[in-house]
């Protein structure tokens, strides 16, 4: 009895944590944290630094940077000459960021 009590318990646990909806992003929220935090070096989707890895979908793609994981890891830890935003940044910031990226990349970067 006592099983399948533990059992079902475990059952109920499992499906609440997989309907429950994922973190929407607000890419709008982003695009502020963008315009004060990245705009500086990758205004347009450019890389002021670097100009051969942009934030286009197509350097996204080949660079494998083309997820949010990705992206938020690299603004939370910084790479290469890309400083952390983690100690500046809270990380919904840094999701919504990255939401905002790939939003942007996804259409090209119009306006």
């Amino acid at each position: 009895m006592l099983r399948k009590l533990f059992l079902g318990l475990i059952a109920i646990v499992a499906t609440i944590s997989f309907a429950l909806p994922a973190y929407a992003a607000d890419t709008a929220a982003g695009a502020k944290v963008f315009a004060a935090n990245c705009a500086a070096c990758h205004a347009g989707g450019r890389n002021a630094v670097n100009p051969t890895k942009t934030l286009q979908q197509a350097d996204l793609d080949q660079y494998g940077m083309a997820s949010a994981e990705a992206i938020i890891k690299q603004v939370t830890n910084g790479k290469n000459a890309m400083p952390a935003f983690g100690g500046k940044l809270q990380p919904e910031q840094i999701e919504n960021v990255a939401a905002y990226v790939l939003a942007q990349a996804g259409n090209g970067w119009a306006k």
